[in-house]
């Protein structure tokens, strides 16, 4: 036993971080009040956030919840702050927001850790590619929670170390039931071998592998150990995330899956640019991934604006998945916001407008209010974004886009229009007959989620706004719930995300 006196390393009382609230706030990121989930009881919040099917369709609502699970929250009644911990930092997770759910699991001293928080903490760790992070609590894991890859932790953390004689009598413990060729725990010997001299040479082979499990990811990454092409295919969304945001591998592998990521909120515009960048910068041969990089260069620095727009046309136009058109979208914001409004451009003006709003480059955006003509995408678009307090438009107006574009997307833009209050009373009643929009029927979430709303409960609006928007596709989000959505988020005072929403839903429509 060892005779070492760990007390003399333990945080003092007064340094040590209470969870009566949790949280944490990245840069450039708005945080949400501590009490945004208003007096909501824990278990409800607990039900709430383990029915939701993440990712969700819109990429500006999964930034509004990744910043209130985010945030410092107070923790409600009816659940330990360990475990509100554990339950926001899952919920990130299927998100696809490693990153964000291991900064929130930190913001928790290991010595309160809850066994749920343990159990969410290994997958943080998994997904994040560092299973060295389990090791302040593997030995409690491994007392507290009876499974191997509890052992098979603590094996990892004494080779990381350089204690191999403890890796190797932890190993066989955790495989005396089972082979110790099986592929959970080749992989955690090939982590082993990274810290440990003398640990025996491990090969992988996937062929006898039918499926990629967070333990097989993450430890993967860890060896650096090449996951095939065939397994990764039929990978749930949030984990391709996971990897776009892992630092490693090579950029142009991480690309494709960077751009999904952008389009439900996980990546944003710099990071893609950024990646893009990387890609020019070490790529010298003919690849569609440094094709695509020097036309984002061009975008971002042609002399003449006509070319800049030239190169972010051939960007929106190459890819087939509508998730990566928008993704693009993103990845010509800053380029199309640096371009002066002009009528020599007005046929591009509604992509330019799109481009824009997709990181909410509002400002620059109503620079071209001039150049589009009523009832055009870019109009419509502009329109919903409007900051001017009590801005209101007619029914002749709103009417005008109708008449240009189909009815899923007149349904969506109306949605929008008398979420945020545009429409006056009368009118918005005859447009939701005209559209059959029926924005006035009732059921629990709606009345759950306009209660929220008027009680100014932030995070419970957009934890119940997610809910209403479990789809990873835009034509399966009913006019009416983005109704709901948008007014409640409105109502709680995130009238921001409200609009940028509303403005999403016409652009993917």
């Amino acid at each position: 036993l060892s005779t070492v006196d760990y007390s003399r390393y333990e945080l003092p009382e007064f340094a040590r971080r209470s969870t009566a609230r949790v949280g944490t706030v990245a840069y450039g990121n708005p945080p949400f009040a501590h009490d945004s989930f208003g007096r909501a009881n824990g278990r409800y919040l607990q039900g709430l956030m383990r029915r939701l099917d993440a990712p969700i369709a819109s990429r500006w609502l999964s930034i509004a919840l990744r910043r209130a699970l985010m945030s410092r929250i107070d923790t409600p009644q009816g659940i330990s702050g360990a475990d509100f911990t554990a339950e926001r930092a899952w919920l990130l997770l299927r998100m696809g927001e490693s990153v964000a759910a291991r900064l929130l699991v930190q913001s928790v001293d290991t010595e309160d850790y809850s066994p749920w928080l343990m159990q969410t903490g290994m997958q943080v760790a998994l997904a994040n590619g560092d299973p060295a992070a389990i090791c302040p609590y593997a030995d409690r894991g491994a007392e507290t929670l009876p499974a191997r890859g509890w052992v098979l932790a603590q094996a990892m953390c004494a080779g990381l170390v350089g204690k191999s004689k403890r890796a190797e009598e932890l190993v066989k413990q955790g495989t005396r039931s089972g082979s110790r060729n099986d592929i959970d725990t080749l992989l955690a010997e090939k982590v082993i071998a990274t810290g440990a001299s003398g640990a025996r040479a491990v090969t992988i082979e996937w062929n006898s592998v039918d499926r990629v499990t967070t333990w097989r990811y993450g430890l993967a990454m860890a060896g650096n150990v090449e996951i095939p092409d065939r397994l990764m295919q039929g990978v749930r969304p949030q984990l391709r995330y996971w990897y776009a945001l892992w630092p490693r591998p090579d950029p142009a592998l991480r690309v494709a899956d960077a751009e999904l990521a952008a389009a439900n909120g996980v990546f944003s515009n710099a990071g893609l640019v950024d990646l893009y960048g990387e890609i020019a910068a070490n790529d010298d041969g003919n690849s569609a991934e440094l094709a695509t990089a020097r036309d984002l260069r061009t975008a971002y620095a042609a002399a003449r604006a006509a070319d800049r727009v030239t190169a972010m046309r051939s960007l929106w136009e190459a890819p087939g998945d509508p998730r990566r058109h928008y993704a693009r979208l993103i990845l010509t914001a800053r380029a199309a916001g640096r371009l002066p409004a002009s009528d020599e451009l007005s046929e591009d003006a509604d992509l330019l407008i799109a481009s824009m709003l997709t990181t909410g480059l509002s400002e620059q955006a109503r620079a071209w209010q001039s150049v589009v003509a009523r009832g055009t995408n870019g109009w419509a678009m502009l329109t919903l974004a409007d900051m001017t307090p009590g801005a209101r438009i007619s029914y002749s107006d709103a009417d005008s886009y109708r008449a240009n574009f189909d009815r899923r997307k007149a349904q969506l833009f109306f949605a929008g229009l008398a979420g945020l209050g545009r429409l006056e009373d009368n009118d918005a009643q005859r447009m939701a007959s005209a559209l059959d929009v029926r924005i006035g029927e009732s059921n629990r979430w709606t009345q759950e989620i306009d209660a929220a709303g008027r009680r100014g409960d932030a995070g419970t609006v957009v934890l119940l706004a997610a809910l209403g928007m479990q789809t990873y596709r835009w034509s399966q989000v009913q006019p009416e719930a983005l109704f709901h959505i948008v007014a409640a988020l409105r109502a709680a005072g995130l009238e921001n995300y409200a609009r940028m929403i509303a403005v999403e839903a016409i652009t993917r429509a």
